[in-house]
């Protein structure tokens, strides 16, 4: 999965396609290198960031969706949002999946809206929002607490008509978790692996990666983020959300090779 941020606040690389012919360039590019997926979105995550808004961010996607379906009709467009009328729009817009870091906790009309659809759902485990969710990062235990969290929100929206293989599973790496719980959490994958569910990890420049290497640059943490999708290969994650697509290609083929 490539990652395409059209925002200007971004933790790596905010405001560099933030205009929407940039921002088709870029996913020309992605698609060339081989990704199997865009990821769009219209609205930073990162610690600290405000929320936008459904009408900014509904803005700043549909001028690059249309321009990607009507030049791409078969290339996967997943769209990174947790509000609902965003995904909306979205999907009738040519969408394929929605990606909601909040699982639905953010706006309860998500659930309802991506059911409709019948389309995949990447629910994540997160706590709190981009403001909150560095305070919220006590677990009794961590994977236990993750897991039994992705069973919760998978539940909720099973009841609400996703369909179960329509479900993938994001651990939420960055999200509510201190840099030592993140590196738990992927020396362990494997006890969120083994469940039915796809799983889809986005380790990519996280502050995590530049704590332990001492890189305050994002764009330099491409070694460090190498060495979290080698685990994830190890793992069997079905599925990885990078920004440097063709170096993280090389990595999963020689580490496939090699678990």
């Amino acid at each position: 999965m490539g990652v395409l941020n059209i925002t200007p606040d971004s933790f790596s690389d905010g405001g560099k396609f933030y205009e929407p012919n940039k921002a088709f360039l870029r996913a020309i590019e992605l698609i060339k290198q081989g990704s199997d997926i865009i990821d769009i979105g219209a609205q930073s995550t990162r610690p600290g960031a405000l929320d936008v808004g459904a009408d900014e961010e509904i803005r700043r996607i549909l001028p690059v969706l249309k321009l990607i379906r009507e030049n791409f009709p078969n290339t996967l467009i997943s769209i990174d949002t947790f509000h609902s009328r965003v995904a909306d729009a979205a999907l009738c817009y040519g969408a394929n999946w929605i990606n909601d870091v909040t699982a639905g906790r953010k706006d309860s009309l998500m659930l309802r809206i991506v059911a409709s659809a019948k389309c995949p759902y990447v629910l994540t485990h997160s706590r709190g929002d981009s403001q909150t969710m560095d305070t919220l990062t006590d677990y009794n235990d961590l994977l236990d607490d993750i897991h039994h969290g992705l069973l919760r929100r998978t539940e909720l929206a099973v009841n609400e008509g996703i369909l179960e293989e329509n479900i993938i599973w994001d651990p939420g790496i960055g999200f509510a978790k201190t840099h030592q719980q993140n590196i738990l959490l992927i020396k362990q994958l494997k006890r969120i692996c083994k469940d039915k569910f796809p799983v889809l990890v986005g380790p990519s420049r996280k502050r995590f990666i530049g704590h332990v290497l001492g890189r305050s640059n994002p764009e330099e943490r491409i070694w460090g983020t190498a060495a979290v999708v080698c685990k994830c290969v190890e793992n069997k994650v079905s599925m990885v959300r990078v920004h440097d697509v063709p170096p993280m290609i090389d990595v999963i083929k020689m580490a496939e090779k090699l678990w």
